[in-house]
């Protein structure tokens, strides 16, 4: 009996854990895609952390009531072309972050690329 808590405690823990290497994950991607895509700017570390935190939520909204996953690797031409909306309205939850339709276009290529990249699963 003891035996299903402990496993039960365990899997929280490890729940939690996916969502903060998810939330680094993104931060660290979103930080490449930032620097290498012209139009494309965050003013700050906090400004840095404050999106990947609105870009994982808006990602797990899209993901719970579509099934559509953000990703141009993912999903073909609708992966990417939610990965580029998703960059682009994240601008109008945080100050300091700023991107163009085109950046966004361009920033959703980057975005797929370093992330295609970076290892770990993305999936919680």
């Amino acid at each position: 009996m003891s035996n299903v808590q402990g496993n039960h405690a365990s899997s929280g823990t490890s729940t939690v854990w996916q969502v903060i290497g998810r939330l680094v994950a993104a931060a660290v991607v979103l930080a490449i895609t930032a620097f290498f895509t012209p139009g494309f700017t965050i003013n700050s570390i906090w400004t840095l952390a404050i999106a990947a935190i609105v870009l994982t939520i808006i990602d797990y909204l899209v993901i719970k009531f579509t099934g559509l996953h953000a990703s141009p690797f993912g999903k073909g031409f609708v992966g990417f072309a939610l990965a580029a909306i998703i960059l682009y309205v994240t601008q109008f939850f945080v100050a300091g972050y700023s991107i163009s339709w085109m950046a966004a276009i361009i920033g959703a290529l980057i975005y797929g690329v370093v992330d295609y990249f970076i290892p770990g699963n993305q999936q919680m």
